[in-house]
């Protein structure tokens, strides 16, 4: 994960390390006075826009899967504040873009293939019908005739 090699995701995902901006912020949560002191929180920007290593397809569905994390400008934004130190909350970080990213990167299901209903359950389906039809109408008023 460290270093300047690039993460490989999927044949048409790529994640380098110059595409991901990391800053550290104050966090919340677990970590007693500490917490006031240490900014352990990562904040992590991936710029799914302009990075090369993403397909039009990958980048388009992991802008639709950030939803809110998604900026405008096409950036996703990953806040990890989980963990008391700053490593564990960097690797946090990284791997929910690249979980995110997986997901981008799976290829979309096989399309619906229409089926017809066979001749007998339509049948059988009509015949319930018409059966519950003839016990709401026994519930019906007697005439006295």
């Amino acid at each position: 994960m460290t270093g300047t090699d690039p993460i490989v995701i999927a044949p048409d995902a790529t994640i380098f390390e110059s595409d991901i901006e990391e800053s550290f912020i104050r966090a919340s949560g677990p970590g007693g006075q500490n917490v006031n002191k240490v900014a352990t929180a990562v904040q992590l920007r991936f710029d799914a826009a302009n990075a090369p290593g993403l397909s039009d397809r990958v980048r388009q569905n992991a802008l639709k899967l950030a939803g809110q994390r998604a900026t405008k400008d096409g950036e996703i934004l990953i806040e990890a504040s989980r963990f008391r130190t700053q490593e564990r909350n960097r690797e946090d970080a990284r791997q929910r873009l690249i979980s995110l990213l997986a997901r981008a990167a799976e290829p979309p299901p096989p399309p619906r293939r229409k089926t017809k209903p066979s001749k007998g359950s339509i049948e059988r389906r009509l015949k319930a019908k018409s059966g519950r039809s003839t016990i709401k109408k026994m519930r019906g008023k007697i005439d006295p005739d």
